[in-house]
């Protein structure tokens, strides 16, 4: 009997490793998004999101291969220099491996707010993206209240007036 082993073209093989990354790092999420993660900051220090408790939190994940950031990261812009006085903080967590790209973006896509690091996608799983860019909206609280997935410039209005309700003293 001839046998042969059946090898996966190297593009195929290529998926099924990912798939079964992403079905590993699914079976990880074991807690639920929070501020009370670590990431790097730009000295490769090891800080946490909780760092901005009390506040309403636009947290961000974001990579410098991706189209729609480079529209995002204009509007995060705007919303932190209209309502950082009113408590808002956005924090863009960047996922590229090589730190060269993300300084790269951001020398054509300037940050007025937080950014933080995360090379190893360690917290990126634990908010398990589904897309890029990915935003989750914590209130004062540090409650997940809302997530979107992409960046849709129809949803302009809608994305600020979840901040501004979040905003809003009671």
């Amino acid at each position: 009997m001839d046998m042969k082993l059946a090898i996966a073209p190297p593009n195929m093989l290529a998926r099924m490793v990912l798939m079964a990354l992403l079905v590993l790092s699914v079976s990880e999420v074991d807690a639920a998004p929070s501020l009370s993660h670590m990431v790097q900051n730009e000295l490769g220090e090891q800080v946490s999101l909780s760092e901005f408790k009390g506040k309403v939190v636009y947290v961000d994940f974001w990579s410098s291969w991706c189209g729609p950031c480079r529209k995002s990261f204009p509007w995060m812009n705007q919303m932190h220099a209209k309502y950082q006085q009113q408590g808002l903080a956005v924090v863009a967590i960047n996922l590229d491996v090589e730190l060269p790209l993300a300084l790269s973006f951001l020398k054509d896509f300037p940050a007025d707010f937080a950014v933080r690091y995360d090379p190893d996608s360690e917290v990126a799983r634990l908010f398990a993206l589904k897309g890029m860019p990915s935003s989750f909206i914590f209130n004062r609280q540090g409650e997940l209240v809302q997530q979107h997935t992409g960046f849709n410039l129809n949803k302009l209005e809608q994305y600020e007036q979840e901040l501004v309700d979040l905003l809003q003293p009671k």
